[in-house]
């Protein structure tokens, strides 16, 4: 069995290719920082991840997630070997996504990359306690502040 699930930072915008098939295919490469969750001194904190996402679930990675935002991914390891113009034998290791998750709102994305913006009303004051006082709309928790008879069912 070869399956890996992992949650982190991408540490760069995804990069987008499509292939020269007759129906090209979104090749998207990306990074992720995974926070390690014991630190011995001296060690980074963090492990660093290549990943790759196919067709839809790479279009998906390269149109919803920018540098640092926070993804999960699941997909399987792989390992690639070649040899390269002066011979050598060269090795990478890569992630093979198949699955990704959003793992923060929208508001944490923008405000970990500086650019929030509060959504309209945010920050509005309060209301006083005679409008909170009003019946409740449709949308929102009953007032809860009356006693509660004793008699429960249980």
């Amino acid at each position: 069995m070869n399956k890996v699930i992992l949650m982190g930072r991408l540490t760069r915008d995804p990069e987008v290719r499509y292939s020269q098939a007759a129906e090209p295919l979104a090749i998207v490469r990306f990074s992720i920082a995974v926070n390690r969750r014991f630190k011995r001194e001296g060690e980074a904190d963090a492990d660093f991840f290549n990943c790759v996402a196919f067709g839809k679930t790479g279009e998906f990675v390269n149109r919803y997630f920018k540098k640092g935002n926070m993804i999960s991914v699941v997909g399987s390891l792989r390992n690639n070997n070649w040899t390269d113009n002066n011979g050598q034998k060269r090795y990478s290791t890569e992630i093979n996504v198949e699955e990704t998750y959003f793992c923060e709102s929208k508001a944490s994305a923008d405000a970990a990359r500086g650019n929030y913006v509060p959504p309209q009303g945010e920050g509005e004051p309060m209301p006083s306690d005679s409008a909170a006082q009003t019946a409740p709309s449709a949308d929102t928790f009953a007032d809860v502040t009356q006693p509660v008879d004793d008699d429960l069912p249980f």
